[in-house]
């Protein structure tokens, strides 16, 4: 459906895709289809070649069964829309392509950390995963764990767990919801859940060090505090960027 249409309608072509606009929205109405992603079957064999070449580069890479958006829309408030099933292979074919059009969205939960003095918490990606290097705030993909038993894809669950597997901090912690934002970065739509933690950026930051110092495997290689617009570097992800803009003086 049109991206952020109150109405519905048609996917939108790569080319039209929209890029860098952030709308607020209260909640989801998400839920699986049992329907092949054809577009990208189509190219399996390229999806394959290209996995085989990414996994030469980096032997850690996970193939598991990931979710992306088919078609959604923005009404009453309420993201909707329904997730098709996939594996992670065909994401970062998407991906190394440019996002070619397959009518479907890279969609995906974030947790926006907040500290109370305004500054936001972002992490800088371990170099064994598929970004490293690259900043954003802790989230990821949705995956089949997402999915309840009545067939509905929790993206709010999504993200409060990469929170934890990413970073260590407890749900507990946070002091404030500051709301759900969609940003459109043409072909992903990335999902943020601001929250608002009794603590400052800095102290926010020397927790998330603590516990990557204590994993054997950390996702995260750093935590990096970003105060005003002038700190947002080109490792940010363009999403991520195009968010803290919105935010930030």
């Amino acid at each position: 459906m049109s991206a952020g249409s109150e109405t519905g309608g048609a996917a939108l072509p790569v080319a039209d895709r929209v890029f860098g606009k952030v709308l607020p929205f209260t909640g989801f109405d998400l839920r699986i289809a049992a329907e092949v992603w054809t577009e990208a079957e189509a190219h399996r064999s390229e999806i394959e070649a290209e996995f085989a070449v990414q996994l030469a580069a980096n032997p850690r890479l996970w193939n598991g069964r990931i979710l992306v958006l088919r078609e959604f829309a923005l009404t009453g408030g309420l993201l909707r829309g329904h997730f098709l099933e996939t594996d992670f292979a065909t994401l970062l074919w998407w991906r190394a392509r440019g996002w070619p059009e397959l009518r479907a969205w890279n969609a995906f939960a974030l947790c926006g950390l907040q500290g109370k003095d305004g500054a936001f918490v972002m992490g800088e990606m371990a170099a064994s995963t598929a970004n490293a290097g690259r900043v954003f705030f802790p989230g990821g993909t949705p995956d089949l764990n997402d999915v309840t038993p009545d067939g509905r894809v929790d993206l709010e669950q999504s993200a409060l767990r990469e929170l934890r597997e990413e970073t260590g901090l407890d749900p507990a912690l946070i002091q404030a919801d500051g709301g759900w934002s969609l940003v459109f970065d043409g072909a992903r739509l990335a999902l943020v859940h601001r929250l608002v933690f009794d603590m400052t950026g800095e102290e926010l930051a020397a927790r998330i060090r603590d516990f990557i110092a204590r994993e054997a495997d950390p996702e995260l290689s750093d935590a990096v505090v970003i105060h005003d617009r002038t700190q947002i570097t080109d490792k940010v992800t363009s999403f991520a960027a195009t968010y803290l803009r919105h935010h930030l003086p």
